[in-house]
């Protein structure tokens, strides 16, 4: 059997279906081939897994046409799906299903592809409106109409010696000598400006953290796009203890996974990287500010998720509609700093992580 799977494009919403992934796996055993279209720039999430026989680069946007939509159809109909599982709610994606031949093809009815399904998932409706459903939930959905029966809801992933090496010479350049606790700061900004909890925040987090735990080290990550940002929060924050990745050359996916998982607490805007931390089981502060907390949901022990009860959110908007950005501006940091350091307490993260 040849089973297609077409992941979604952001990164935590890839990660969200390594549940599904992990039980198809087990259901479909060894012999059979599974194959996933993934954006290519997150095409290393994946390594170290082995769930997955091949992954076909898609990117309907992208620039080099060799990942769009008709050459990856036609790439994929050379060895025909039998099923190809449609974790987006995209048209695009229910047309990349049927025009790479594939001869059922399971998804949710949504954006108007239902004709592209041979068997169409109704979306759970509540009083007419679709209820919001994380992406972990929706996946395992879609597999379960094969036959896969649902696993945990643990979000899991690998790193690779490569990712391990790399992030040990990391670490030995921004902390020299040090060896105490690695907490982690995200303010990833990729889907838009209304998740940033904005350098200021994190940097007085960051002074927060060092006086109440001297020997951490508290590392600000960041991707490409956000080095201004990471650079910013570390010269806010003057203290040697905090450092970033702003200035370092290379920021493969790897090395996030590796810093993530060595990481004894991690505070972060509910975007990709979080989903990462999830994967290795780290305890995990999420600011949610704009988004619905449901919409991200997965089996994690060290969780907490800070939100405020606002009458405006969440409203899931790339900026804020109403220009005042209350539910991320008003989260204080000594707050959310005792939110965290209690998390670790009882975690007891620094005792049982090895940076």
């Amino acid at each position: 059997m040849h089973i297609l799977v077409i992941l979604p494009r952001w990164l935590g919403d890839i990660v969200m279906t390594t549940p599904m992934l992990r039980a198809l796996r087990a259901h479909v055993g060894p012999t059979a081939r599974i194959t996933a279209t993934v954006k290519p720039a997150f095409a290393p999430v994946f390594a170290g897994t082995a769930w997955i026989d091949e992954l076909v680069p898609f990117d309907k946007r992208g620039r080099d046409p060799a990942v769009r939509l008709w050459q990856v159809a036609r790439r994929l109909r050379r060895d025909r799906p039998d099923v190809a599982l449609i974790v987006p709610n995209s048209l695009s994606t229910g047309l990349l299903a049927w025009m790479a031949g594939a001869r059922r093809r399971v998804g949710f009815a949504r954006a108007g592809r239902g004709w592209l399904l041979t068997d169409p998932l109704p979306p759970l409706r509540d009083r007419g409106r679709i209820v919001p459903t994380s992406t972990t939930s929706h996946a395992l959905d879609i597999a379960a109409r094969i036959g896969v029966p649902r696993g945990p809801l643990s979000l899991e992933l690998a790193t690779t010696p490569a990712d391990e090496a790399r992030a040990d010479a990391v670490l030995a350049r921004l902390f020299p000598g040090a060896a105490g606790p690695l907490v982690v700061f995200n303010d990833n900004g990729a889907y838009g400006p209304s998740k940033s909890w904005g350098s200021d925040r994190f940097a007085a987090l960051a002074r927060f953290v060092v006086e109440r735990l001297p020997a951490a080290r508290v590392l600000v990550h960041c991707g490409p796009g956000d080095r201004d940002m990471a650079r910013q929060c570390a010269a806010q924050a003057a203290d040697p203890r905090v450092a970033s990745l702003a200035d370092v050359d290379d920021l493969p996916l790897g090395l996030s996974k590796a810093l993530l998982r060595r990481a004894a607490v991690v505070v972060t805007t509910d975007s990709g990287p979080r989903h990462l931390a999830a994967a290795f089981g780290t305890p995990t502060v999420v600011l949610h500010g704009p988004m619905d907390p449901r919409l991200s949901q997965s089996d994690h022990r060290w969780l907490e998720e800070v939100r405020l009860d606002l009458p405006c959110s969440p409203c899931g908007r790339r900026e804020c509609p109403l220009g005042h950005h209350d539910c991320m501006r008003l989260l204080a940091p000594a707050d959310v700093g005792r939110i965290m350091v209690d998390l670790l307490d009882r975690a007891e993260g620094p005792s049982h992580r090895v940076a």
